[in-house]
């Protein structure tokens, strides 16, 4: 028999789980869904119709995984050689139809990892070895390559493609159709043919409760750093040393210079000294 916490469950006929999945209470589970046998489930997650739930996967409480999404499949590198890595999945996500996320590679951590209350809208994909955060959307056929960084609350437009080791700071907003090779600076406006900072996510930070102050603070560090023309290094050092700087202004400033010591403005780069592909 599957393992299952049977309160409230639905579970329909033409579905396919494995006897060693673990469902928690009340999931369910649509027509024609195959669900592996190295698969557990929290609570109160819905999964609709012709999804693929594969691999060492573990997806927490309250998910709605709507249809024909492919969760824990094995990475697309073709030096995987079906290693037990896995997918760990927070609680309160949304995946819409299509979305499609690897598991990670024995090359990288082993896992790919997505926080709480995220939405990837239908054909975004999460490569392996992905770090995603909490409340991040993903807008229709956003790309995450391999080994990305995404911190909490940043928003992915629709088509953007993400190159791998590239980190996405916190309520960053990616416009559609961008193509992404660097770090993006959080609470940072990025779009174009190249990516450029277009500016501060005004609307994003409000939206998240931001003060007043600290978005006319974060404005005045933007106009120093990209439009004043001094050296990005005198520019931070005159923004660290002024009193009592903001918290989201020393995050910017410290991401940026994670950027700087980063191969090809990556700071994750430096995970590469331990891969061999």
């Amino acid at each position: 028999m599957v393992r299952l916490m049977t309160d409230a469950m639905k579970i329909d006929r033409t579905a396919q789980i494995h006897p060693d999945a673990r469902l928690g209470k009340g999931v369910e589970v649509g027509p024609n869904t195959v669900i592996g046998p190295n698969v557990e489930i929290g609570d109160g997650t819905r999964i609709g119709p012709n999804c693929i739930i594969a691999g060492f996967t573990v997806i927490g409480r309250d998910n709605w995984i709507v249809g024909n999404a492919a969760l824990g499949t094995p990475p697309q590198d073709l030096s995987y050689r079906d290693e037990p890595t896995r997918l760990v999945i927070g609680d309160g996500n949304t995946f819409r139809e299509f979305v499609t996320v690897n598991v990670g590679t024995v090359k990288g951590d082993g896992v790919t990892t997505i926080g709480d209350k995220c939405l990837f809208m239908a054909c975004s994909h999460v490569g392996h070895d992905c770090v995603v955060g909490n409340g991040v959307i993903m807008v229709n056929n956003a790309l995450l390559g391999g080994h990305v960084l995404v911190e909490d609350r940043a928003i992915v437009n629709g088509a953007a493609a993400i190159t791998q080791f590239a980190t996405i700071g916190t309520l960053a907003y990616i416009g559609g159709l961008t193509r992404i090779v660097q770090d993006v600076p959080p609470f940072m406006i990025v779009e174009g043919h190249p990516a450029k900072v277009r500016g501060v996510n005004i609307i994003g930070l409000k939206r998240n409760g931001c003060s007043d102050g600290a978005i006319a603070a974060l404005k005045d560090a933007h106009r120093m750093i990209y439009r004043s023309g001094k050296l990005h290094s005198h520019a931070f050092e005159e923004l660290e040393s002024r009193p009592d700087p903001t918290p989201e202004v020393l995050h910017l400033v410290q991401f940026l210079r994670n950027k700087q010591r980063g191969k090809n403005g990556r700071a994750r780069e430096a995970l590469r000294k331990d891969i061999h592909a």
